[in-house]
């Protein structure tokens, strides 16, 4: 797995605590000749052939096609993509011509997740996308004329307004990305709730939105197989599910994580010192730290990791010396209904998921 952070946008949307920073030509030209001094750098920590390339951000669909065949033209230098099975570029609608769409296509990605975010423009205006719904209804249509058959959707509810993507067109969509709306700290959103100028949703009308969301996914023949994810049968997002069976992975890019097992390490969060690092006359590594996780780590992870999804935690992962405390400590969602066990997994309800992140804290060692 080999994930690159893009840190460019064009401007700040008003939820995001990303780490990102603005564009200029100038900048992105000398980020891309640093990243791929980081892909030389680095490309001894993954000796087995890449199975699943990301492109995420930030916004990837920024970025010049020549600097994007500049990157990829590196990656395959350094690294072993002739057995690739998912390559993953996030966009914006606003950034997607058919010639830059097809240009994607024949330098190898064949995935696109594209941010439609809302179902109105005022909504959109709300959150501070740059793109219009009619903008969005184009670029999908823009990137299925391109050969796209694997084309995602990201969606946001949890706004006063009710879900208002629940009209959208899903035809010859194979995966949506749903997200409940998370009031991060330091942003735009936040400021505006503070000011009182944004009341946003109670929890209870959230899980309504929630529910509503699910309902319409299915309606549509897509299966739940994470939280916040949903495909249609067998099209479930390879690269992200293996993070949530904790695969390892290499993170390049300002800010981007890596794991290799049993250590997690990251990049400076700084667009700057990340290209100083790697421009300078003698290269020195961005990363600005790492931990080596412990046992207790290791199952507290897991446990976050599988509970977001709907297969659940397998009990063979889990220590024999745990197994019976834990079947204890979960028993009551299993009375609540938010989990269910079974001779091989502890699973998630659909309810349950909704509570994932606090039923795995609860179960912590």
């Amino acid at each position: 797995m080999l994930y690159l952070h893009i840190p460019f946008c064009r401007s700040k949307c008003h939820y995001c605590a990303f780490y990102s920073r603005p564009a200029s030509d100038s900048l992105m030209h000398t980020f891309a000749q640093a990243l791929t001094v980081e892909i030389q750098l680095r490309h001894s920590e993954i000796t087995h052939p890449i199975r699943t390339l990301y492109l995420g951000g930030g916004t990837p669909s920024i970025l010049p096609l020549s600097l994007i065949n500049q990157i990829l033209t590196s990656l395959h230098r350094h690294f072993d993509l002739s057995r690739l099975e998912e390559a993953t570029l996030e966009a914006n609608p606003e950034h997607l011509s058919p010639s830059y769409l097809a240009s994607l296509r024949s330098l190898g990605f064949n995935r696109l997740s594209l941010g439609i975010q809302r179902g109105s423009d005022a909504d959109l205006q709300l959150l501070g996308r740059r793109h219009t719904v009619g903008q969005s209804l184009a670029a999908i249509d823009a990137a299925l004329a391109a050969g796209f058959s694997n084309l995602s959707l990201d969606f946001i509810y949890g706004l006063p307004s009710p879900p208002d993507f629940l009209h959208f067109p899903l035809q010859a969509i194979s995966h949506v990305s749903a997200y409940a709306l998370t009031l991060e700290p330091r942003t735009a959103l936040e400021l505006h709730v503070k000011q009182g100028r944004l009341a946003l949703p109670t929890d209870d009308e959230v899980a309504r939105q929630y529910h509503q969301v699910r309902q319409w996914l299915a309606s549509q023949g897509f299966i739940q197989y994470e939280v916040s994810n949903f495909s249609l049968p067998g099209k479930q997002s390879i690269h992200n599910s293996r993070y949530w069976n904790r695969t390892p992975y290499l993170g390049l890019g300002p800010s981007a994580h890596s794991f290799n097992g049993s250590c997690r390490s990251w990049n400076l969060a700084s667009t700057a010192r990340y290209i100083a690092a790697l421009t300078s006359p003698s290269p020195t590594l961005p990363i600005e730290g790492h931990e080596i996780l412990t046992p207790a780590d290791d199952f507290n992870e897991l446990l976050m990791t599988s509970l977001r999804t709907t297969r659940g935690l397998p009990l063979a992962s889990v220590p024999a010396s745990r197994l019976a405390t834990l079947i204890k400590q979960a028993q009551p969602y299993i009375n609540c209904g938010w989990l269910q066990s079974t001779p091989s997994h502890l699973q998630p309800t659909g309810e349950g998921l909704l509570h994932a992140d606090g039923i795995a804290a609860s179960l912590f060692v």
